[in-house]
């Protein structure tokens, strides 16, 4: 069965209480819960992670990419705009990624506008709320 990782970055473990009015009120736990219940319908495997270290979301990618994950669904958070090592991590692995924000990040303070991620990943999802993810989920089901 095709497995697909998802990899929330810093301050994703306080989604539903952090900021609602731009991040919602459904926290990671129930957003994990949801995208494992489509994962079964759409016939594949997914593995949840989230950290607020830098270090540790650059070996769970090291770690996936050796596992053989199908591809990642991988929200950076703050990282999207100042790790050259997360870009680095997924540039040199070739693990495909697809960057994804729940906030418009293209509206929001100009130093949240450039993603240094984005430019390795296969793609990048932003603005549409949790719904970003599912969209991620289903394509990496597909492809």
């Amino acid at each position: 069965m095709k497995k697909i990782a998802i990899l929330n970055g810093p301050n994703l473990n306080w989604l539903g209480k952090r900021e609602p009015e731009i991040y919602g009120s459904t926290s990671l736990e129930q957003l994990e819960a949801a995208l494992a219940r489509e994962a079964e319908t759409l016939g594949v495997q997914i593995v949840c992670a989230q950290s607020n270290t830098e270090g540790e979301l650059i070996d769970t990618l090291y770690r996936w990419h050796k596992e053989g994950v199908a591809g990642v669904i991988f929200n950076p958070g703050a990282y999207t705009h100042t790790s050259i090592a997360l870009r680095d991590c997924i540039a040199g692995t070739g693990i495909p990624v697809i960057e994804v924000h729940i906030s418009n990040i293209h509206k929001r303070e100009e130093f949240r506008h450039k993603s240094l991620t984005a430019p390795v990943c296969l793609g990048q999802i932003c603005g549409l709320g949790l719904e970003g993810y599912s969209l991620a989920l289903k394509y990496f089901a597909k492809n």
